[in-house]
């Protein structure tokens, strides 16, 4: 190990002064998201291969981390031994997924918030996912609340969930709020 970094901005700032050949980050960073680092990485320094050890092993995780850059992938619950085999592969090969994520890349992907939601329902949902009222969102968006209502009862039924617990539950899934 070169350097550490405790969030996304830091990385970023870290690497105009250590030169890395590697970079091994987490989705889940404190500030700018690891997604999002991951993007700001390869845009500035695209010969970076970057590596993921997360504990968010869905599909959509993974797409969107190889689409911002990502060239390798594995679980935090990964055996030394792998994390080992993983940087090996990255610098011989050029990228590695483990095992456990290259099997959930092959099974049928699950929706996306975008292909499921409209831009509207993806906000609402995320401010109710954030403990925010009916009243609070309307104030937020500029809408009645008898409006965030009906968005909230058409997201329900849209997503065949019943109550806010699950729209809660379905939002950190997907990653519109942290848990």
């Amino acid at each position: 190990m070169i350097a550490e970094a405790r969030n996304g901005n830091e990385l970023l700032a870290l690497l105009e002064s250590v030169q890395p050949d590697v970079v091994m980050t987490d989705i889940s960073m404190p500030g700018m998201d690891g997604i999002t680092a991951i993007g700001e990485i390869h845009s500035r320094h695209p010969e970076v291969r970057v590596i993921v050890l997360s504990m968010y092993d869905t599909v959509d995780f993974v797409k969107r981390a190889v689409a911002n850059g990502a060239c390798g992938y594995l679980m935090k619950d990964a055996p030394p031994f792998e994390l080992e085999q993983a940087l090996r592969s990255v610098m011989a090969t050029g990228s590695y997924f483990s095992a456990a994520v290259a099997q959930r890349l092959l099974q049928p992907s699950e929706p996306t918030v975008d292909d499921e939601l409209t831009t509207r329902q993806v906000e609402i949902l995320t401010l109710i996912a954030q403990g925010k009222s009916a009243k609070e969102i309307a104030f937020e968006l500029g809408l009645s609340p008898k409006t965030v209502d009906v968005h909230r009862a058409r997201i329900m039924e849209r997503l065949r969930l019943n109550d806010i617990a699950s729209l809660t539950r379905y939002a950190v899934r997907k990653g519109l709020v942290k848990a």
